[in-house]
C-alpha cells in the first residue's frame, strides 16, 4: 500500500510558514502525492491570515503541478468550551477542517480542561480531524478523548512534526502510542499528517510511520491511503 495525500500542510498564510500553496504542490507531486490538504492557522494564530483569507480560497485551482488541492483550515482550540476561531459560515465552505491546541491560544491548564477542551471542539460538526494529539504539554484523557472521536465521526491525527527531533511539542511517543492503540480498539480513524511548514517536508512521514509499524495499528484505519475514503470520510460534501 502506498501513501496517497498528506492531510496537514502550511504556506506563508499561517505566518510562521515559508512555501506557497503552489511550491507545496510542486513537493508533493515530485514524491508521488496525489493530494494535499491545505491547512493554514486561522486568524487566532499570531501572524496568521484574516478571515479574508478563508472566504477566498475558492479561487485556488483544484489541481497543481497534477496534484488535489483541498483547501482547508487548522483551527485553535480556544479554551475548555471548545471554542473555535473561525464562524460557523466560514467552516461550512472549506474542505478539510483540524482542531488543534496551541500554547499561543490555549494556554496550558490541567488534565480535565484539556480533555474537555478536545471534546468540545469535536462536537463541531465541522471539525472531522483532532490535530497533533500527543504534545506532552496538554495531558489528556486518551480514552475519553478517542471514545468522542467514535461518537462524533472525528479522525485523530498522527503528526509527523510532533516526533521530528527539535520539534516545539516534542511530541511524547508513549502518549501518541497509548492513542494510537486507543484509536485501533475503537475502530477510530487516523490521518498521518506531516504538518510541513516548507514545502520539503511535505510527505514526511517517517517518524510516525514507525510508531505505527511499532503497535501494528490497521492499515485500514489510516485514511492516508486512499485519496477516495479520506475525502469521503473527511469531506463528504466534496
Amino acid at each position: 500500500m502506498r501513501l496517497e495525500l498528506d492531510s496537514h500542510c502550511h504556506t506563508i498564510a499561517s505566518g510562521h510558514a515559508y512555501s506557497t500553496v503552489t511550491e507545496n504542490a510542486a513537493a508533493a507531486a515530485k514524491k508521488g502525492l496525489a493530494l494535499i490538504a491545505i491547512t493554514d492557522h486561522a486568524p487566532a494564530m499570531p501572524g496568521a491570515f484574516g478571515y479574508l483569507h478563508f472566504v477566498n480560497l475558492r479561487v485556488i485551482p483544484n489541481f497543481i503541478h497534477g496534484v488535489e488541492i483541498l483547501k482547508g483550515v487548522e483551527l485553535s482550540v480556544l479554551g475548555a468550551n471548545g471554542d473555535v476561531d473561525l464562524p460557523e459560515n466560514i467552516l461550512k465552505k472549506m474542505e478539510v477542517v483540524i482542531a488543534s491546541l496551541h500554547t499561543v491560544c490555549f494556554e496550558p491548564s490541567d488534565w480535565q480542561s484539556h480533555t474537555m477542551a478536545i471534546i468540545n471542539a469535536m462536537k463541531n460538526p465541522y471539525v472531522k480531524i483532532l490535530g497533533h494529539p500527543g504534545d506532552p504539554r496538554y495531558p489528556f484523557d486518551v480514552d475519553a478523548a478517542v471514545n468522542a472521536a467514535a461518537d462524533y465521526g472525528v479522525a485523530i491525527e498522527m503528526n509527523d512534526s510532533s516526533l521530528t527531533p527539535g520539534s516545539a511539542r516534542g511530541g511524547d511517543r508513549k502518549m501518541m502510542r497509548d492513542i494510537l492503540l486507543a484509536c485501533a480498539k475503537k475502530n477510530v480513524n487516523v490521518t498521518l499528517g506531516s504538518d510541513a511548514h516548507y514545502m520539503d517536508d511535505i510527505g514526511r512521514f517517517n517518524h510516525v510511520e514507525q510508531l505505527i509499524e511499532e503497535v501494528k495499528f490497521p492499515k485500514e484505519l489510516i485514511l492516508n491511503y486512499s485519496v477516495e475514503k479520506f475525502k469521503k470520510t473527511i469531506c463528504p460534501k466534496i
